[in-house]
C-alpha cells in the first residue's frame, strides 16, 4: 500500500534512545493512590464510594456521567480515605474531585466481568462488546482520552469501512507504545480484531513510524493470524501521530475542519487502547493501569513502567531512581504536546503517556523577540494554517478574527513554536484563544438555554391560560345549558294536562 504525502510537520531530535531499549517493568501498588473522577474527555464520573469504605482492585468507584464520559475504577484494594478536590495533572493547577485510597497491601481483586475466551467470531453482539468496553472505563491511551466505546458506537451513525491503529508515537522521548508493540503484540492484535468486530469493518491498518523496526517486525508477525490486517510504516515526521494526519497518510482521506474521522469512513484507535480492550474482554479487567515512559536527562533511570492509575508522579520518579540533576522542567506527556505538571504530587491518569524531567540543555528556550516574517511556522503547520497572522490577531484581542482564519482548527502540536527562530510561543497563543472562545461559546449556549427555558415557560403559561379559559368557557356553557333545561322543565310542568284539569275543576 502506498503512503500519501502529508503537509507540514517538523523533523525532531527524538531522543528515544534513553528508554527505547528498556523493557516494561511493573511498579508495585503505592501506599496511596489519588484517582481523579475526570480522566477523560467529557463530563466527570459520579462518585459511588464513601469515606471509610473498603474497595477491591478493579471496583467501580465512579460511574460515567451524562453525555460523553467514562467509568473510573480502583487501581488497588484498600480503604477510601477521602472523596475530595485534589491536585490534577493539568497545567491550570486546578483541583479535581478525586477518590483517595489507602492501599491495604493485599491488592485483592473485586468481582470482575465474566471473561470471553472464545475465538472469532465472538459469541456476543457488537453492541454487547461496546457495553463491556464502556463498563471497563477504556479511553484513548494515546493522550486524547476520548471514551473508546463512543468511537466503537460510531458505526451506527456513520458508514465506517476502515479501522486505523495508531502506532506512530511521534513525540520525542516517549517509547511506551514502541515497547508495548514489541512485548505485547499478540494482545494488541487481539484487541484490534475485537474492535474491528465491534465496528463491523474488514479493512484494518496498523500504522507505525519507520523509526521503530522491531515494533514493525513484532506486529507483522502477530498480524499473520488475520489477513485483513495490514501493518505499514509511515514517515518519521512530527506530528504523524495526529489521527487526521495518520489517516491521510495511510488512506489518502482528508478529514474536513471541525469533522471527525468517522465522517470520512474511518475510526482511529491507539495500540495501547487495543491492548486494554483485549484485557477487558478476555480477562474482564477494567482499565486501572497503563504503561508510562519516564525519561529525560533529569531522571536517574529512564524506564517504561506499568503503573497504577492514581500513583503520584513523585512515587513514579522515586521508582525510577529519583531526579539528578534537578530538572528545569517536569512535563506530563511529550515535550511537544504535553504540558508542565503543576506538582510532582499530581497523579498518573489514563492519558499519561509520559513523565519527562528535562534539564536546561534539553529545552528549546530563549527570550521572545519580534517576528521576522520568515514564514517557517506556515511551512511547518500540518493543519495548513497561518500561525503568524493568527497570533497577531490574538495579541490585539481579535479572537473572532483569529477564529475566522482557523485558530480552532489548530491541533496544538507545537510545530510552529518549535521552529520559530524568534521563540514566539505561538501554540500558547492559540491554546489561550481557543480556551477563551470555548468559554464564550459555553456562555452563549448557556444564555441560549436560558432564553429557550424562558420561552418554553411563557409558552407553557400561555397554554395553561388557554386551557383555563377554555375550561371556564365550558363551565359557563354547561351552567347556561343547565339553567335553560331547568326553565324548560318548569314551563312544561305548568302547562301539563293534569294541571289544566285542576284549573278547570276549580273554576267550575
Amino acid at each position: 500500500m502506498g503512503i500519501f504525502q502529508v503537509r507540514g510537520g517538523v523533523k525532531l531530535s527524538y531522543r528515544k534512545e534513553l528508554s527505547s531499549n528498556k523493557t516494561i517493568v511493573p511498579m508495585p501498588a503505592p501506599k496511596q493512590v489519588c484517582i481523579p473522577l475526570l480522566q477523560h474527555v467529557g463530563s466527570p464520573a459520579e462518585p459511588l464510594v464513601e469515606v471509610g469504605q473498603w474497595v477491591g482492585k478493579g471496583q467501580l468507584i465512579g460511574r460515567a456521567g451524562r453525555g460523553i464520559s467514562a467509568n473510573v475504577h480502583a487501581s488497588t484494594s484498600g480503604t477510601v480515605m477521602a472523596v475530595e478536590e485534589r491536585i490534577a495533572p493539568h497545567p491550570s493547577g486546578l483541583n479535581q474531585l478525586s477518590v483517595v485510597i489507602e492501599a491495604d497491601g493485599q491488592d485483592r481483586w473485586a468481582e470482575l466481568a465474566e471473561p470471553i475466551t472464545a475465538d472469532f467470531p465472538l459469541p456476543v453482539t457488537p453492541k454487547e462488546l461496546n457495553e463491556r468496553v464502556a463498563a471497563a472505563g477504556i479511553v484513548g491511551l494515546g493522550g486524547a482520552a476520548f471514551p473508546s466505546a463512543v468511537k466503537l458506537d460510531m458505526r451506527y451513525k456513520y458508514s465506517i469501512d476502515t479501522l486505523v491503529i495508531n502506532g506512530a508515537e511521534c513525540e520525542p522521548y516517549i517509547t511506551c507504545d514502541d515497547r508495548l508493540m514489541q512485548e505485547a503484540a499478540n494482545e494488541i492484535v487481539d484487541g484490534v480484531r475485537i474492535m474491528a468486530y465491534a465496528l463491523a469493518v474488514e479493512r484494518i491498518i496498523i500504522a507505525i513510524e519507520a523509526n521503530k523496526p522491531k515494533a514493525v517486525k513484532a506486529m507483522r508477525e502477530a498480524a499473520k493470524i488475520d489477513r485483513s490486517i495490514e501493518v505499514v510504516t509511515v514517515p518519521t515526521r512530527f506530528p504523524m501521530g495526529s489521527a487526521q494526519h495518520l489517516l491521510l497518510a495511510v488512506t489518502g482521506r482528508e478529514t474536513p475542519a471541525d469533522k471527525r474521522t468517522a465522517e470520512v469512513g474511518a475510526v482511529v484507535h491507539n495500540v495501547a487502547t487495543a491492548r486494554a480492550v483485549s484485557s477487558a474482554i478476555r480477562r474482564g479487567e477494567p482499565l486501572i493501569s497503563r504503561v508510562v515512559t519516564v525519561s529525560g536527562l533529569g531522571v536517574r533511570e529512564p524506564a517504561n513502567v506499568e503503573v497504577r492509575l492514581g500513583t503520584s508522579v513523585e512515587d513514579l520518579l522515586t521508582f525510577c531512581g529519583g531526579l539528578h540533576p534537578v530538572p528545569t522542567l517536569v512535563i506530563g506527556g511529550g515535550p511537544m504536546m504535553g504540558s508542565p505538571l503543576p506538582s510532582v504530587h499530581a497523579p498518573v491518569v489514563k492519558g499519561s503517556c509520559g513523565v519527562l524531567a528535562l534539564t536546561a540543555s534539553e529545552i528549546n528556550d530563549g527570550p521572545e523577540s519580534p517576528c521576522i516574517r520568515c514564514g517557517k511556522c506556515v511551512t511547518a503547520c500540518p493543519a495548513g494554517l497561518v500561525p503568524v497572522e493568527m497570533a497577531q490577531l490574538i495579541k490585539h484581542g481579535d479572537l473572532q478574527g483569529a477564529k475566522a482564519i482557523g485558530s480552532q482548527d489548530c491541533i496544538a502540536c507545537g510545530s510552529c513554536s518549535f521552529i520559530c527562530p524568534s521563540h514566539i510561543p505561538l501554540a500558547h497563543y492559540f491554546s489561550f484563544a481557543n480556551g477563551k472562545l470555548g468559554a464564550l461559546d459555553r456562555d452563549a449556549r448557556r444564555q441560549d438555554r436560558i432564553r429557550s427555558l424562558i420561552q418554553a415557560r411563557n409558552e407553557r403559561a400561555a397554554r395553561e391560560a388557554e386551557v383555563k379559559k377554555a375550561a371556564a368557557a365550558a363551565r359557563k356553557a354547561a351552567k347556561a345549558a343547565a339553567t335553560k333545561a331547568a326553565t324548560s322543565d318548569s314551563t312544561l310542568a305548568t302547562t301539563s294536562p293534569a294541571a289544566s284539569n285542576a284549573v278547570l275543576e276549580e273554576t267550575t
